[in-house]
């Protein structure tokens, strides 16, 4: 039979939210995404939001408009229009890409025949 100690130091097993959602070392463009999709209740983000409320890693002006940059890319964000010229906020579109469209190829060109 196992002491006290063995019996207290077993872990329970993870639960499934646990799996699913990014751990804390993720990159910073990850735990940005989940954060928006999974803990962000509204349907649009200012920036503003993101310092205050986002994870604490990213709460860097810097630092969030170069994600939300990045996220506008793979159409996660969809840029508003702003009633102030300074003032930044999109709307989060549930369901964007995960990976970049590639450009085309400058050396290509289709044959028509």
């Amino acid at each position: 039979m196992a002491n006290l100690f063995e019996r207290l130091d077993r872990r329970p097993p993870p639960t499934e939210e646990a799996v699913k959602r990014p751990r804390s070392g993720s990159p910073p463009i990850e735990m940005l995404l989940d954060w928006l999709v999974n803990d962000w209740p509204k349907p649009t983000i200012a920036a503003r939001d993101i310092y205050t409320y986002g994870p604490n890693s990213i709460r860097d002006r810097n630092t969030v408009l170069s994600l939300a940059r990045i996220l506008v890319e793979r159409r996660w964000l969809v840029p508003i229009e702003t009633h102030q010229h300074n003032m930044r906020k999109w709307k989060i579109a549930r369901g964007g890409t995960t990976t970049l469209p590639h450009p085309p190829r400058p050396d290509f060109t289709p044959n028509n025949t």
